[in-house]
């Protein structure tokens, strides 16, 4: 048996880990890499491994970073099996189309820079994938998990997909692995879950097992509890609105921007929003996913079900708009006060919040309000550690707008709950932490109890 790490290794993005057992290779998440151009350009590197040679991929989740290279992983070669969450499906089909189209897009953009520099097309600049290659890699998607059935990968393969309540159909997975009268048992965290959220039931803990591979996004600090998350952000929309300012989000489409919505909702009907306030949504994908939210209750917590079941809408709110065509996205520009505009992406890397960010960051009426995490390199990063001045399409815009951070709204549960999690695993006799800066899984290591803990190095091998 053994274990081989090929992304989100010493850094948080491009999760990508290696299972091989009983004759099988086992592929657990195939992400892309997102930050500074240095960190995109891996995203092209090889894999460390033959695509062909894979024979089943499990997806933890949906996001990007997690299910992105998917469809590179088929167009250099992988035919196995894609084992996943029905819900996990539905997502990852939809983020997985939409990074070809602005992998196409970059590629455009590039390729007309380089004709202009050099008067003449040189060279054809290709994307990374195109749509037809994650409509394709859409093909080898198989048997879908439910939570807390095993399913028979292969011979001497079990997987379990437990509720990480990150994002809808999320899972941490565990692998029961034998191999010449061997077992051995490993649970990949995925991305966990913060407890007592808005949408999605608490994080299961993890069962005893004798190795852990561990996500450390936040593991060296602990997050903004929630109530007083919420009450900053009516206070930062309700300050703005009422000088006559807009408000931008900048938003991942996946589970932040349903979960926005569900506390505006809960604002304007509690009376704690005080003005009247135009919401915009401005990401098709974030619309679409929406949609693909109201079509899986199961995934809900308490709270939420009986609400839907009840025959309310947890994302409807007076005021909202979806704006899909880029017409209407265009015409938000015109709006000099009183709106709320959630657009991708997260971290401000692509989508059209940077066209929001263009119009409205250099004024001191409005503000930007970030609830997610930044990588290192990223737009959202630069402006969060304080940029006076920031380039957005190649244009230096100075930042007056107020800035906020809301760390509550994470999808990543923090250090204690992740210690908390990890305590549920028994004795583990080795840790892998990855998904995480090096500073934030130096600072999670010194917290473990017993057991030998390992940041793996990008291609690296172990036997179990």
């Amino acid at each position: 048996m053994k274990l081989s790490f090929h992304g989100a290794d010493q850094n948080v993005t491009g999760s990508c880990h290696l299972i091989q057992c009983a004759g099988k290779k086992v592929l657990i998440d195939c992400g892309l890499y997102q930050g500074s151009r240095e960190i995109v350009e891996e995203n092209s590197a090889p894999f460390g491994f033959d695509p062909a040679d894979i024979d089943y991929l499990l997806l933890t989740h949906a996001h990007l970073d997690h299910c992105g290279r998917v469809p590179l992983l088929a167009k250099r070669g992988f035919t196995g099996e894609i084992i996943t969450t029905a819900a996990t499906v539905e997502l990852a089909r939809l983020v997985m189309l939409d990074s070809a189209g602005l992998q196409e897009e970059e590629a455009r953009y590039q390729q007309r820079r380089a004709n202009r520099k050099s008067g003449r097309q040189k060279k054809i600049i290709q994307p990374l994938y195109n749509r037809l290659d994650a409509l394709n890699c859409l093909e080898f998607i198989g048997r879908r998990a439910n939570y807390n059935k095993a399913i028979l990968v292969a011979p001497g393969i079990r997987a379990t997909f437990i509720d990480a309540g990150h994002i809808l159909g999320s899972a941490s997975i565990l692998l029961e692995l034998e191999e010449e009268g061997r077992s051995h048992r490993i649970v990949f965290s995925g991305d966990i879950g913060y407890s007592n959220r808005a949408i999605l039931r608490d994080p299961t803990p993890p069962p005893e097992v004798d190795t852990v591979v561990m996500e450390t996004t936040y593991g060296d600090r602990l997050h903004k509890q929630l109530k007083p998350s919420i009450d900053e952000l009516y206070t930062a929309i309700n300050e703005t609105i009422g000088q006559g300012g807009n408000v931008i989000i900048p938003t991942f489409a996946l589970e932040r921007a349903q979960e926005v919505l569900f506390y505006l909702r809960e604002g304007i009907k509690n009376r704690r929003i005080e003005h009247y306030i135009n919401v915009f949504l401005d990401s098709p994908m974030a619309i679409s996913a929406t949609r693909i939210f109201a079509r899986h209750p199961e995934c809900y917590n308490t709270r939420t079900l009986k609400l839907s079941q009840d025959g309310g809408d947890p994302f409807n709110l007076p005021g909202l708009r979806f704006t899909q065509e880029t017409a209407e996205s265009m015409a938000i520009n015109n709006v000099t006060g009183g709106a709320v505009i959630m657009a991708g992406s997260g971290m401000c890397t692509g989508g059209r919040v940077r066209h929001h960010l263009k119009h409205n960051i250099w004024n001191r009426k409005n503000s930007i309000i970030f609830v997610g995490f930044a990588a290192h390199g990223t737009l959202a990063r630069h402006i969060i550690d304080g940029a006076e001045e920031v380039s957005i399409f190649g244009e230096k815009m100075r930042v007056r707008a107020g800035i906020y951070t809301i760390g509550g709204f994470s999808a990543h549960a923090d250090q204690a709950e992740l210690l908390a999690w990890y305590g549920q695993a028994g004795d583990p006799k080795k840790t892998f932490l990855v998904h995480g800066e090096k500073e934030s899984m130096q600072a999670f290591a010194t917290k473990l109890p017993g057991g030998q803990v390992v940041m793996p190095e990008l291609h690296q091998v172990f036997t179990l």
